[in-house]
């Protein structure tokens, strides 16, 4: 079984996520979606949390060798991100999605240098824009962003065209294609409810179950 397929199977299994096609529920996008994901879940089993930071070090180590600090997203990349950090060996930092309103206004968290190389992790990524914004605050306190790595994606083309759109590449654990494959396999959706699910995936925002 492959690391794609074997997350996806745990995720299901501890209810991170939830698929309900004929049940929709709403995102707070409005959006119907079929789907609900709660990674953070993740981190309350341990089998499940080793084989994801496992997997990020592995993919920090393939595409990003030549990373000097890893960084979270807040507040779902925080905890992933600074375990990483540990495997590594690596400073760790944490992205707010603004600056603070009191203190010294901090968005970025911890001691991070200009002209280092930094890779971003998140727990899911929808659209991008959560991810994408911390990526634009690093880049202009003048930080090398690398890339970013997350758990899951739903694959959505908006979130495609946006990581374009900035010139970064995202690699994921698993994705929603893997998902809705283990759930058929696994008998959690019927073979309307895939073809439900799939439909979502081409167009979420007139999706309505």
């Amino acid at each position: 079984m492959t690391l794609a397929k074997t997350i996806a199977a745990d995720l299901l299994a501890i209810e991170a996520v939830y698929v309900k096609p004929e049940a929709p529920f709403t995102w707070a996008s409005g959006i119907k979606s079929p789907i609900y994901t709660d990674n953070r879940v993740t981190l309350s089993y341990p089998k499940t949390r080793t084989l994801i930071e496992d997997g990020f070090v592995s993919v920090i180590r393939r595409y990003y060798p030549e990373v000097e600090v890893i960084a979270g997203t807040a507040t779902a990349g925080i905890a992933h991100g600074a375990i990483v950090a540990d495997k590594m060996n690596l400073p760790f930092a944490y992205i707010r999605s603004k600056p603070k309103d009191h203190g010294a206004g901090n968005q970025i968290e911890g001691r991070v240098f200009a002209g280092q190389k930094m890779v971003l992790i998140e727990d899911l990524v929808s659209t991008g824009g959560s991810v994408l914004a911390a990526a634009a605050a690093a880049r202009q306190a003048g930080i090398e962003v690398l890339g970013v790595v997350a758990i899951f994606t739903y694959e959505l083309p908006s979130a495609q065209s946006n990581f374009q759109a900035t010139g970064l590449n995202l690699h994921t654990l698993t994705n929603y294609s893997q998902l809705i494959r283990v759930a058929q396999e696994e008998g959690i959706i019927t073979e309307q409810g895939l073809a439900l699910m799939q439909a979502f995936q081409k167009d979420p925002n007139r999706w309505q179950g």
